[in-house]
């Protein structure tokens, strides 16, 4: 038996409609997730295979047996059955599998990672998590778009930034950024306990990509979700974020 196996269910519907979009400019099927120039790039964005991630997820989708997502009814109630007409194929619904909120406290109290102890010195739910993913980094330019954002709007933030590739260190922030921001701001260009930063009370908000993972994350601590889409399936997640009044 082959199974499909997807984190999203708008994930499916990017990858899929993405084949028309490439060249089709016509409207998609009502409660389809839009987001046209993403779909358009999964469709013309060819892998080492020679075969788009599009073409692979459809092709996949015509040939398993039955389809699993990583999501609810409750979450999405009408796109199960959408996907399943779509698909011609059995739906399951995984659940959306959170992690344990937990185990992050439990890392948090502890104090022992950099990151937790400058957030246990921050007031409550003030700082904004920044954390954009780490499968498609930014630009240059777009960071420090990003940075000079974050200093005019005065709040405090902790960011996990992943630098652009080639770029010297020097240069990856604008330059007197981090003095700048001193005291309110803090850039973690290594690792960061992500679970253990969402969970942390001084954190009130997640500037996030909107990839599926981190979506479920922000939601389980109750977070107000910024978006700031990059790739891929970012967009149709974003448009059902907001259709259920969960993001800024």
């Amino acid at each position: 038996m082959l199974v499909l196996a997807a984190a999203s269910i708008t994930a499916i519907w990017a990858a899929n409609v993405a084949k028309q979009a490439a060249s089709w400019e016509g409207e998609p099927e009502e409660g389809t997730p839009r987001f046209e120039a993403e779909r358009r790039n999964l469709a013309k964005t060819l892998r080492e295979s020679g075969m788009s991630t599009a073409e692979r997820v459809s092709l996949t989708l015509q040939r398993c047996n039955l389809v699993v997502i990583r999501s609810c009814l409750e979450w999405e109630p009408e796109s199960f059955p959408q996907l399943a007409t779509l698909g011609g194929k059995p739906v399951v619904p995984l659940g959306l599998l959170p992690p344990s909120p937990e185990g992050g406290r439990g890392v948090s109290k502890d104090g022992e990672d950099a990151t937790v102890r400058w957030l246990d010195a921050q007031p409550v739910k003030s700082v904004v998590y920044v954390a954009l993913g780490s499968e498609v980094p930014l630009r240059t330019e777009q960071v420090h778009e990003l940075a000079l954002g974050l200093e005019l709007a005065g709040t405090r933030f902790l960011w996990a930034l992943r630098k652009p590739s080639g770029v010297p260190d020097a240069d990856v922030l604008p330059p007197g950024f981090e003095e700048r921001t001193h005291g309110r701001g803090l850039v973690v260009t290594g690792w960061v306990p992500q679970i253990s930063v969402i969970a942390h009370g001084a954190v009130g908000a997640f500037l996030t990509h909107c990839g599926w993972n981190s979506t479920i994350e922000g939601l389980l601590f109750g977070h107000p979700l910024i978006m700031l889409l990059i790739f891929g399936d970012q967009g149709p997640n974003a448009r059902l974020m907001e259709g259920r009044r969960v993001v800024l």
